[in-house]
């Protein structure tokens, strides 16, 4: 057990990058904690791309980043066994991809934390983890239910909120880049819809880009992620940077 215990704070270690860059204020950096692994995507490449993204918005961030659980769909990993396992960050970035995970002790120890306030945001396959448990408390503080996705292809985004902070320099007419289409199922009652995308296969229009009031906590979330070149789309990127500041309250 102490061998695990010192792998995983040592991995924390060497994994808390700091991406600071000038504000022109005295503005404390924001405290940033990454969870990511899992199937299906480069997740070290994503992580990068997203620290770098918050350096080139000229946001000053501190970034933990915990890649734990391997890369199959079912893992509860060592790091949520803390109770205190958020404390200090001013926000929690989940993109982690475990659909086979249904331990709902397990999942309320994360989704407790998020209730009690603190802020996240959700990315692509963070919807379809846990989509095999029973509960629906990480659905609901998703904001929206998906469980399974289309083709993938480039879709079309339509500004379903202009007038939202995080939307207000989206461009009005742009396209995802290669990418996957999760279907939506259903939407939460505190998610406020900010974009969606239009099935190639039933014309049916699923959110994409969204908020959510989960409790306390302010989320943010999108269902595109899924490949290298979604986390090379400047207009992507810079969405979720605003809607990491969005939901650490920083975005008004």
């Amino acid at each position: 057990m102490l061998s695990r215990l010192f792998v995983c704070l040592f991995g924390m270690f060497v994994s808390t990058v700091a991406t600071v860059a000038s504000r022109g204020d005295d503005t404390a950096p924001l405290n940033v904690l990454l969870i990511t692994s899992g199937c299906c995507h480069d997740y070290d490449f994503q992580a990068k791309a997203l620290q770098l993204a918050t350096e080139k918005a000229g946001v000053a961030a501190v970034w933990t980043v915990v890649n734990e659980g391997g890369k199959g769909t079912e893992a509860e990993i060592d790091f949520y066994g803390n109770d205190e396992w958020s404390k200090g960050f001013d926000v929690v970035v989940h993109n982690e991809c475990f659909a086979a995970t249904t331990n709902p002790d397990y999942i309320r120890s994360i989704t407790r934390v998020h209730k009690a306030g603190v802020p996240a945001v959700v990315i692509h396959c963070a919807m379809h983890t846990y989509r095999d448990a029973d509960i629906d408390d990480w659905r609901e503080f998703l904001g929206v239910t998906s469980r399974h996705h289309e083709h993938q292809a480039r879709y079309p985004i339509k500004i379903a909120a202009a007038d939202h902070p995080i939307m207000r320099d989206y461009p009005e007419a742009h396209t995802s880049a290669m990418d996957e289409l999760y279907i939506i199922e259903k939407v939460w009652p505190n998610t406020t819809v900010l974009a969606t995308s239009d099935s190639q296969k039933t014309g049916k229009t699923n959110p994409v880009i969204w908020t959510n009031q989960y409790g306390n906590a302010r989320v943010f979330g999108t269902t595109y992620g899924h490949s290298r070149e979604t986390f090379e789309d400047e207009v992507y990127l810079e969405t979720l940077v605003r809607g990491m500041l969005w939901a650490a309250g920083r975005l008004e």
